[in-house]
């Protein structure tokens, strides 16, 4: 299990979020997004169908589509079994939450002072707990490892 920090500071979470979730599809992953707002979850649904002309991202929305590869939620629920859990625009996980998943995700707006004060309390919590965590920052248009904690 690893909780993974994504420090967004060059390219907005529409542009970072599709890539992201198409490799964990690669894997043969199921994800939960949980976000903090719903109706940016609806932006991000019409996003997902469309952000490339080539491709799509099977998904469902909350009240929807449960049994997608990818489910879009403002809940804690996992009804897709996921065990990749991605949360954002200010969704929180606990770190006893976060233990039932193979792999966490958080992402913060580097342009926001208060979503980067809220993710290091959450690294500090998810640190505390002994959960293993990497902090990504984006450098040069692209990620860089800026911190690991943990084994």
């Amino acid at each position: 299990m690893e909780v993974r920090f994504y420090h967004l500071t060059q390219s907005p979470l529409e542009h970072t979020l599709p890539g992201l979730l198409a490799k964990s599809l690669e894997r043969g992953w199921r994800v939960v997004v949980q976000g903090g707002d719903a109706a940016r979850l609806r932006v991000l649904d019409t996003h997902l169908w469309t952000y490339a002309d080539d491709s799509f991202l099977p998904h469902g929305l909350e009240g929807q589509g449960a049994e997608q590869p990818i489910w879009l939620t403002t809940s804690e629920d996992n009804p897709n079994n996921a065990g990749v859990l991605m949360l954002i625009d200010g969704a929180r996980a606990t770190p006893d939450r976060m233990k039932g998943f193979d792999l966490v995700t958080l992402f913060f707006n580097g342009a926001d002072e208060a979503a980067v004060a809220q993710a290091r309390a959450d690294w500090k919590a998810a640190t505390e707990a002994g959960l293993p965590a990497v902090y990504w920052a984006q450098e040069n248009g692209g990620w860089v490892q800026k911190a690991k904690a943990g084994a």
